[in-house]
């Protein structure tokens, strides 16, 4: 494996179409690979509107089977021929009434290593992911693709220092965060900023806790749904960034901009971090029972 290998987050502005899309995805994905870059992941639910603003079962007829749909079908084929990494959050049909979060990791050689179905789901206002996604079941992993060991978690898995932690804990050197988050706009002016913040550092802190790469890569633009005229929607505030073993910021993208956001890691700093800052020596596994159980008391 080289020691930098460069990564590339798809920042977007989300279209009507699926096609349209898809399709912007894949000029993405080529503009990235022909600036260098061996692994590159969307944002979550890459293929359309964040459609979770609302219940409403018509959304359904969107998913998409995650090994023979249109995205697998185009992404894998892309996926060989340019010899990259694709990382891809897509809408998943698994059969009748039973859907997920998903994201699919396509090595350089094309093949489907496998699955990541989002564990974590919200349901607050705009946000009715439980309306729509059963719990991911596939659990935390890793997988040793052509150019490094990548993890996956999605959007609100971000805020779960356990989901971090097991997704290292089989060897991530980098954890991708497909994300779609921003604010409600009449919370912003008050809110806004001490919200952005909170969504960093937290994952600042997974980069740190567990000595690996972070990469959360967040869709921009005010989304109001065709089903929705009128509402306020939601502004996604962009800001896609790479933190590397450390906490630092090593690449960002702005609120606003659509954006092929690269960055060269150095998967080397890895075992040197955890070798000098031994976090995962020190971890007292044999106290933490309570994790299992929903509240620990007494």
């Amino acid at each position: 494996m080289e020691n930098l290998t460069r990564i590339a987050l798809l920042q977007a502005r989300a279209e009507a179409s699926y096609q349209a899309n898809l399709e912007k995805a894949v000029s993405m994905i080529r503009e990235a690979a022909a600036l260098g870059a061996k692994i590159v992941c969307t944002q979550e639910l890459f293929t359309g509107y964040y459609f979770c603003q609302e219940e409403n079962h018509d959304w359904f007829a969107t998913a998409e089977d995650a090994r023979e749909g249109p995205a697998a079908k185009a992404l894998g084929p892309l996926a060989r021929e340019l010899g990259v990494v694709i990382i891809s959050s897509i809408f998943e049909r698994r059969m009748a009434g039973l859907y997920h979060n998903t994201a699919q990791i396509f090595d350089a050689s094309g093949e489907l290593l496998g699955l990541y179905r989002k564990m974590h789901i919200p349901d607050d206002p705009c946000y009715y992911e439980k309306f729509y996604f059963t719990p991911g079941d596939l659990g935390f992993r890793a997988w040793n693709t052509r150019h490094g060991k990548v993890g996956v978690l999605i959007c609100w898995d971000q805020w779960y220092p356990e989901a971090a932690r097991a997704t290292a804990l089989y060897g991530a050197d980098v954890i991708f965060y497909p994300t779609a988050i921003g604010w409600h706009p009449k919370e912003k002016a008050q809110w806004g900023a001490a919200q952005h913040s909170a969504w960093e550092t937290v994952q600042r802190g997974h980069s740190v806790a567990n000595g690996c790469y972070v990469a959360a890569v967040n869709r921009i633009g005010h989304e109001v749904l065709p089903t929705m005229p009128g509402s306020d929607g939601i502004e996604f505030w962009g800001q896609s960034f790479v933190a590397d073993p450390m906490g630092k910021v090593v690449a960002s993208a702005a609120a606003d901009e659509e954006r092929v956001l690269l960055c060269d890691l150095d998967f080397t700093q890895v075992d040197s971090t955890r070798t000098h800052w031994p976090f995962l020596r020190d971890r007292r596994i044999d106290a933490y029972a309570g994790l299992l159980q929903r509240a620990a008391l007494g």
